[in-house]
């Protein structure tokens, strides 16, 4: 038998193509203390297939946007260069069984995939400018494609028992001036998540079954921000969310706590289609559900807009100007009305409606366009890391892959900003 020696290796060729987003990731994670612990705990035993390289593997898998276990090893038996990166010697690769073995032994340990995550964060903070300045918060429905629990089930590892229904309510009006209402369901979980609105890159996350509220997770995140990342907080300066975040705890939160401005939408809570309320101690001056102030003419009885001078801290009020002496607006009642200039707001006249930075003004347009930022991330999480179509069940196991997305993003964009490629810090399928 004469062998035939190859023509050349793996470790001969230059060019990584598409494998160069698979090397800046395994560079820039943060990963040794969980190597290392594993590593322990396997001690003297067998070690046919080495834990970074089922490590790395399962990296390369969240890279590559592999749905499945099967997946991946069908991709690491055809391609010599990948199971090179990730650590295999030879042509051997790993079986079904001992991903479900490895993987069963990463859930046990959690608390250090989310150090990792944490890790990374931090060094988000340190390395990029203003990073957390300006902070968005959503929740993203993730489907369960397993059937419904029925009571009385004992877990087996393949049923999803953790699961439950949720719903989200989607509202709006017609050009015509009619309202309209849809509501969604799903059965699953629920990604509750904070993203810096600049970078499109995350900053805090939990997992919870679908129908937990979004309030209460936004309020337990920002606790949790508060204990492990209060740098973050204390340079941010605005925190965008839908109407789904409407609540006066967490406006009131955000502002007095933490000096940081909510850029959250409004509910129309009021009843029977009220248009404007009165201000206290003010007959002319009224406002909308918005908190948009307006002034009632005295001879015209029209109302005008009046124009936001800014917030006085000390004070707690935010101060409006005459639109007439403002906008040089003709005012035939000027003379006899009880505005002189400027009249102040205060915040305590309602705290949900009030806010530091009023809905009326350009300046809060500007900003709560950036909650478009964790739609993107959210969008990010779907077609770059397979949470479209997956087969995961289970909040531990949801709560993992949801992890390992998490961390694979900030990572990458780690890297991109290390070699000078900041303009690719966002893409995450497109190779340097």
């Amino acid at each position: 038998i004469i062998p035939q020696p190859r023509l050349f290796g793996w470790e001969d060729l230059e060019g990584l193509g598409d494998l160069e987003r698979l090397r800046l990731v395994l560079e820039n994670m943060p990963d040794e203390a969980l190597m290392r612990h594993l590593e322990r705990e396997r001690g003297w035993g067998r070690d046919d297939y080495p834990i970074r390289a089922m490590w790395n593997s399962i990296l390369a898998g969240v890279v590559y946007q592999h749905p499945s276990i099967e997946s991946l090893r069908r991709e690491l038996s055809r391609n010599g260069q990948l199971r090179d990166m990730c650590g295999f010697k030879g042509d051997k690769v790993p079986p079904s069984w001992a991903y479900s073995r490895f993987l069963t032994n990463l859930f046990k340990h959690q608390e250090l995939v989310d150090e990792i995550f944490e890790n990374l964060v931090e060094q988000c903070y340190r390395l990029l400018p203003d990073f957390g300045r300006n902070l968005a918060l959503d929740g993203k429905p993730l489907d369960s494609h397993a059937r419904r629990k029925k009571a009385g089930l004992a877990p087996d590892g393949r049923r999803d028992l953790d699961a439950d229904v949720g719903a989200k309510i989607y509202r709006g009006e017609r050009a015509d001036g009619t309202t309209w209402e849809k509501i969604k369901y799903w059965f699953g979980y629920k990604l509750h998540l904070i993203v810096d609105a600049d970078y499109e890159l995350p900053v805090a996350f939990k997992v919870t079954p679908a129908s937990h509220s979004e309030v209460k997770q936004a309020h337990a995140l920002i606790n949790e921000l508060r204990v492990n990342k209060p740098e973050i907080l204390n340079r941010c300066e605005t925190f965008t969310g839908d109407r789904g975040y409407d609540d006066s705890k967490l406006i009131i939160t955000l502002w007095d706590d933490y000096g940081i401005r909510p850029v959250i939408d409004i509910r129309n809570l009021w009843q029977d289609d009220e248009p404007t309320r009165s201000l206290t101690g003010r007959d002319n001056i009224v406002y909308d559900y918005r908190g948009t102030v307006y002034c009632c003419c005295p001879q015209e009885f029209k109302l005008r807009e009046m124009a936001y001078a800014g917030i006085e801290k000390k004070r707690g009020t935010l101060k409006y100007r005459c639109p007439a002496k403002h906008y040089g607006i003709e005012c035939k009642g000027q003379q006899s009305c009880p505005v002189k200039s400027s009249i102040r707001v205060p915040l305590s006249e309602d705290r949900r409606i009030f806010t530091p930075l009023p809905r009326s003004s350009y300046r809060w347009k500007d900003l709560y366009k950036k909650r478009t930022a964790v739609e993107r991330v959210n969008s990010r999480l779907d077609v770059s890391f397979g949470f479209e179509h997956h087969f995961i069940r289970g909040l531990r196991k949801m709560h993992f892959r949801c992890s390992l997305a998490l961390c694979v993003m900030p990572a990458m964009a780690l890297g991109r900003v290390k070699e000078k490629r900041p303009d690719l810090m966002r893409s995450l399928v497109r190779s340097a």
